[in-house]
């Protein structure tokens, strides 16, 4: 499992990084939601990460980042992320509270997996947003990115 999360979270690093390329030729062409949108995916998933080893949040849900700083960040993360993967048992239970202040508890391979689906489900909503302003946009399957 642990060499699976390492590859779903590898290649969401890698169409990350690539989006960040997106933004800065089309990024005045497409919607004012797509770029606030892409910096919730890397302030959700630095969130999470910080959850899961008890640190301080750096961001908030909902913070928007400069695109130059986007690329550190989501280094960052990725980072962090295989560190947890490397280090934290999958099956431990992680106490937290949302950022409205429930608390909650879940294993770490559920956070990790809500993680890696909330990236799938919002960059689909950027992708969406290229083809909505007339510009094509990355093919970002999962096969696809396998098929390199």
């Amino acid at each position: 499992m642990i060499a699976l999360f390492k590859d779903i979270f590898t290649y969401h690093h890698h169409f990350n990084q690539k989006l960040i390329e997106e933004f800065r030729v089309h990024g005045g062409k497409l919607p004012q939601r797509s770029f606030p949108l892409f910096c919730h995916i890397l302030n959700a998933h630095h969130i999470w990460n910080t959850r899961i080893l008890k640190a301080a949040e750096k961001f908030g849900v909902n913070q928007e980042h400069r695109l130059d700083q986007c690329p550190e960040i989501d280094k960052t993360n990725y980072q962090t992320t295989i560190q947890i993967l490397d280090t934290v048992n999958l099956d431990a239970s992680i106490d937290y509270k949302t950022s409205k202040g429930q608390p909650f508890s879940n294993r770490v391979r559920d956070i990790l997996f809500h993680a890696a689906n909330h990236t799938t489900h919002h960059r689909g909503q950027i992708i969406s947003d290229f083809r909505q302003a007339g510009i094509q946009p990355l093919v970002t399957d999962y096969i696809f990115y396998r098929r390199v």
